[in-house]
């Protein structure tokens, strides 16, 4: 007699053929491709973004000599210290007004930082080590040449690269093309992305709540998420465990945007019909990865538009969106794909796991006596989602760890540069 054929739960812990982390993200990298096309900005509203053409310096920065500290500007070249080193103060120069007379051997002028150096001066010596008296300015010390002086074009020559293209455009770069003059900006246009959940149970607010109904909350989370960033929102709802109705949402979105997030419908259950959609529609890529929770993670496309299916559980959804869908969506918007911050912290307290699949436990993190310490938020059930609202990093266990007692080191990665 034969014996039934036997396929992996997604309860299961363990299943060498699943790829890790590192692996299926590798995958899904590998498959994306960035958005065409090109927005003309003003500064104001180019943050975040991406920058579509690489900028060059249409003028040396700085724009002219001037003073990088308060001070005494003068002729260090001139000075001879036998004959003494007091100098006539003959006038004044401030940012925005320049003393606009050549400066004679032995005179000096007051400059404020900023302020373009006087034709004929080659120094700048600060205001603490000369002393005043009238109008004579005795310098404490013979000074230097270029001492205190920043030059025209010392940070960046004309034509030099100042920003590359397909970085993601911050308040730095902001002010330095400001800087330059350049008062708009070229860069990628916005991706679109298409976003829904699945499931019969779930109801909008609004609604009454029978028996055994929920309220949506993973479409939430991902407006949350996708609101800190410079993409085009299709919020399309929800949509209820019918195949026919997520073929229809599923078609339409890809037909419409650069990335579809769906959740729910996904792992191996009767009314599971998203994987199997994809699969009849276009083509799955990669289902289940190595981790927890979101093992049941399905990456695939529909034409050229890339599919996501999200786990339902609601940390789920916040883990698989960290570790996949973020340097996913970083690649199609153009940029490159940002990795999470992780660094090392100590537990105070055992934690354990099973072997099989790396971990991502919500943990408290902070800093007793200099050193970084991290303890679980406590119950770790991957629908609790309060335990991600406790939480301020995910605690990283690797796959093949199981007991990790007091003091062990571990790896965090902090929520404010996951989710902010």
């Amino acid at each position: 007699m034969s014996q039934p054929m036997q396929s992996t739960s997604c309860k299961d812990d363990h299943d060498p053929a699943e790829p890790d982390l590192r692996t299926a993200l590798g995958r899904i990298l590998a498959a994306v491709q960035p958005v065409t096309g090109e927005d003309r900005l003003d500064l104001r509203n180019a943050r975040g973004r991406i920058l579509a053409q690489t900028v060059y310096a249409p003028t040396p920065l700085p724009a002219f000599t001037h003073a990088a500290m308060d001070g005494f500007a003068c002729q260090a070249a001139g000075l001879n210290p036998a004959e003494g080193l007091q100098l006539r103060w003959v006038g004044h120069a401030y940012a925005g007004h320049p003393w606009r007379e050549p400066l004679a051997p032995g005179t000096c002028v007051r400059v404020a930082t900023g302020a373009v150096l006087p034709d004929g001066a080659d120094c700048v010596v600060m205001q603490e080590q000369v002393q005043v008296e009238g109008g004579l300015v005795t310098l404490g010390r013979p000074p230097r040449p270029g001492e205190n002086v920043r030059h025209q074009g010392s940070e960046l020559p004309r034509g030099a690269h100042v920003i590359e293209r397909g970085e993601r455009l911050g308040p730095a770069h902001l002010g330095l093309l400001a800087t330059l003059g350049m008062p708009t900006v070229t860069v990628l246009r916005r991706p679109r992305v298409a976003i829904f959940s699945t499931g019969d149970e779930l109801r909008s607010f609004g609604a009454p709540l029978a028996l055994g109904e929920l309220h949506d909350s993973n479409r939430y989370s991902l407006l949350g998420l996708l609101g800190g960033l410079a993409v085009e929102i299709f919020d399309l709802g929800i949509v209820g465990d019918q195949p026919e109705a997520i073929e229809q949402t599923l078609t339409s979105a890809a037909a419409s945007a650069d990335l579809v997030l769906s959740t729910g419908g996904v792992s191996v259950g009767d009314v599971d019909h998203v994987r199997q959609t994809v699969e009849r529609l276009g083509r799955v890529a990669l289902w289940k990865v190595a981790i927890k929770p979101g093992r049941p993670l399905l990456f695939g496309s529909i034409g050229s538009t890339p599919i996501f299916g999200l786990p339902g559980n609601p940390v789920s959804v916040m883990v698989t969106w960290t570790q996949f869908v973020r340097p996913a969506l970083d690649r199609i918007a153009g940029g490159s794909p940002r990795s999470p911050l992780r660094f090392l912290a100590t537990l105070p307290v055992s934690v354990d796991k099973r072997r099989g699949r790396e971990e991502f436990q919500r943990g408290i993190l902070q800093r007793v006596s200099g050193t970084w310490q991290v303890r679980p938020t406590g119950d770790q059930g991957s629908g609790m989602l309060s335990s991600m609202a406790r939480a301020n990093c995910f605690i990283v266990l690797p796959r093949e760890a199981t007991h990790l007692p007091p003091g062990s080191t571990v790896e965090v990665e902090p929520f404010e540069t996951l989710l902010g």
